[in-house]
Parts: C-alpha cells; structure tokens; sequence
C-alpha cells in the first residue's frame, strides 16, 4: 500500500514539474546584472530582455545588485528557486574570475547552469582628455615617469576592468592605483570628469564617449581593429605586444532548473541575437556575436571551464584577493 501511495506520489510531482515547465513563462523573468545602471553589462542585458519578451512572451525585468565585483549579485541568482524566472547575467570577471578572487558560498560552475553566450568585446585603453599623451607609446611613457601611479577605475577588484588593469600593468611594466566603483558606468563618468587617469575598459562601455570626445582612445586589447572604430588601434599595431583580452558576457540559471526550461530560454535569446535590430545595437556597442555553433549551453559551460583554468592562475600570481 505504502509503495502505492509513493508511486502516485512521484507521478503527481512528475507531472507537476513537466507541466511548470509546458507553460513556463507564465509571470515576469527577472534578468540579475551584477552591475549598477548604466554600465555595458545592463545595456546590453536590457536589449536582449526587450527582444527576448517577443518569444517568451512575459516581460523581462533587469534588476541591478552592485557590489563586491559582481559577486553580490551573482549570489543573489544562485540563491534563487530554480524556476527559470531568475536569470544570472554576467561574463569573465562574475563567473570566472571572482571565484579565484572572492571566498565564495557558493560555485560559480557547481551552483549555476550555463544558458547561452552573449556577445563580446575586447578591452580599450582610455584616459581623460588631460592626459598629454596622444599615442599608446606616449600614455605609457606618461604612466611611467609619474611620481605616483595614475589612477584607474574599476568595478571592483576581480572584475573584467581590474583584471585587464593588471594584465595591462604586467604587459607595460607600469603601476596603477585602482579606485574600485559598483561598475564601469560610474567610473567613466569619473574619467569624463577628469576625477580620475585611466580605465582599461570594456569597449562598449567606453566607445560612444570616444566618438564624443569626451575621453582618449589609444588601443584595443584585440588581435584586429573593430569594425565599428576602425581608426582605433590594435595594442599590437601601437607597439604592444601580448596584450590580447576579450570580456565575453553570458546567462546562467540557478542549479536544479528544468533543462526544458533552460531550452525555452537559450531559444528565446539565440532568436534575439539573430534579430537584425539587435546586432546593429551590438555592432555600435562595439560588441562581437558568437559563432552560431556556439550559442548552446553546453558552448558556455565549456568555455568558462576553460577561462577558469586560464585566469585563476594568472589572477592568483597577481596577488588579486579579497576576503
């Protein structure tokens, strides 16, 4: 009798949980960007929620939960129910690097599902107008005989900004002096203000202030000039070699989330990156699209496998760590 009763049990909840997952969405996703308004990663988390409501039918919602590098946020999603209505977004420095510099409670691969990879960009070097150097070779001439390190903004230790801080330090062999913020929009309207030197920045962050004016462009962190700012340089071509650097972005659902789920919402975002309204966004944002091959979930786990055995030694020797 018991046995009976248990089976119509577990059939009950069988059924309960094919049928969540038949008419998911049925309210609101929340989109958690781990950064404050403003910055590359909301921007490009709001174009992508406001296509993605088309297939899924259901508003998106970005909810920006700054702090800690990112990794504030990134705990809120994977402490979240594992429904399908609460989306991680984040890229190298939330899902990859954090853990190498952050203790944790949680797993940044174990805790998390992968969903799909975002769109990327490569790192640019930016100084306020002030700054008298005109070429690459004059700003790290500049940086290097300051008396003091020029000050660099970043979102945090570990994030995407501070480690390309360091890797830029280690290629130059200059010192910088970082001045974290709760994301990179912040910290641009700094270096526009003249409140602080340098950022090594994600291009989308930083590229429409370039076109503006309002800041220096003196390379990208990338093996060839973007189609979208072809006067910038390579670091390459500016007498740089080694400093090679993309940020890639993508979204992860919290672990034990039904993988029909997690496939009604890799569908709904690889139909919006294939939205011709949201490349052109992208493309001005000075963003990459992944190759089509790699837009599965399974594309992403692998790739952030990898990144993590690439970086956490490097962030490791550097001495990146925060308790």
């Amino acid at each position: 009798m018991k046995k009976a009763v248990w089976a119509a049990l577990l059939a009950v909840l069988a059924f309960t949980g094919a049928a969540r997952a038949d008419n998911f969405p049925s309210r609101p996703i929340t989109i958690i960007v781990p950064f404050s308004a403003g910055g590359p990663s909301d921007a490009m988390a709001r174009i992508l929620a406001e296509r993605m409501k088309v297939t899924l039918g259901q508003a998106l919602l970005v909810e920006n939960v700054t702090g800690a590098g990112g990794s504030i946020g990134v705990g809120r999603a994977v402490q979240s129910p594992p429904d399908g209505y609460t989306i991680s977004f984040g890229h190298l420095g939330t899902h990859v690097a954090n853990g190498a510099v952050y203790k944790l409670n949680y797993d940044l691969v174990a805790d998390l599902v992968p969903v799909v990879l975002l769109p990327s960009n490569p790192m640019i070097v930016v100084s306020k107008n002030a700054v008298p150097a005109k070429s690459l070779a004059e700003l790290i001439a500049w940086l290097k005989s300051r008396t003091s390190p020029a000050t660099a903004g970043t979102a945090g230790a570990g994030s995407g900004s501070h480690i390309a801080g360091v890797y830029f330090e280690s290629a130059t062999g200059i010192k910088l002096q970082y001045v974290p913020y709760r994301g990179t929009g912040p910290a641009l309207n700094d270096l526009i203000a003249g409140q602080i030197d340098v950022i090594v920045d994600q291009t989308s962050n930083s590229i429409n202030q370039v076109r503006a004016g309002t800041i220096r462009a003196y390379a990208i962190s990338d093996d060839k000039r973007l189609a979208s700012a072809p006067d910038i340089p390579t670091a390459q071509e500016a007498g740089l070699n080694g400093f090679t650097m993309t940020l890639w972005s993508g979204m992860w659902v919290p672990k034990g989330t039904p993988k029909d789920i997690v496939a009604k919402l890799n569908a709904a975002a690889v139909e919006a990156l294939g939205d011709p309204g949201v490349k052109k966004q992208m493309e001005n944002l000075g963003l990459e699209m992944p190759p089509q091959g790699q837009l599965t979930p399974e594309a992403l786990g692998a790739k952030q496998k990898a990144e993590i055995a690439k970086w956490w030694p490097i962030i490791k020797a550097a001495n990146i760590k925060v308790d």
